[in-house]
């Protein structure tokens, strides 16, 4: 789950749960949920110019993928990976899940690491596009905000790099926070 808390009081409350929460005052559900169906979400960032919400979130055993957050979203797992089946045992839950942006499958890479929507000016070809990598692969790819839905990812630039995080600058510039991938033996 991805929560959403309101920490401006200080510490006599350390939080309060916004009303426009999608799940405030829902019997049997916490208020503090934004959205849910998460496997392990792996950094996440507002595109600075649309506010969407955008993720990146690690698969079990076959798919990476990135999702655009949305209020009140269910993202399908432990019933799918990706957008792909995983627990047959869920039943109707399964259907209501919203289908990730993008996908690649653990041919492609292992672990996916979420970027963020390019605005800056060095590279106009990346103008909009989402950027993101792969932990495993060292792959980076880039996609269109409005990729339609399910697209499947199967080329990318190869790094040679393990990319840990992205960041960005005050002009929206992207930065590649990684290491050299180990090699016995090699300095790095």
């Amino acid at each position: 789950k991805m929560l959403r808390l309101d920490v401006s009081g200080g510490v006599a409350s350390p939080y309060t749960i916004p009303s426009s929460n999608p799940f405030v005052g829902n019997d049997g559900v916490r208020d503090e949920i934004w959205s849910l169906g998460w496997r392990n979400p792996y950094r996440w960032s507002f595109d600075r110019v649309s506010g969407e919400l955008w993720l990146g979130d690690v698969g079990q055993n076959a798919w990476e993928e990135v999702d655009r957050v949305v209020l009140g979203g269910n993202y399908g797992w432990r019933c799918r990976e990706g957008a792909h089946p995983f627990n047959s045992a869920c039943g109707a839950n399964a259907a209501s899940a919203i289908d990730p942006v993008a996908e690649y499958d653990h041919q492609q890479g292992v672990s996916i690491t979420g970027g963020y929507v390019y605005r800056g000016s060095a590279i106009p070809a990346l103008a909009g596009r989402y950027v993101f990598g792969d932990f495993g692969s060292g792959r980076i790819w880039h996609i269109a905000r409005d990729a339609t839905p399910t697209l499947q990812v199967t080329t990318g630039f190869n790094t040679g790099l393990s990319i840990s995080s992205f960041a960005q600058d005050a002009a929206g510039e992207i930065y590649v926070v990684a290491r050299r991938n180990y090699q016995p033996g090699v300095a790095t």
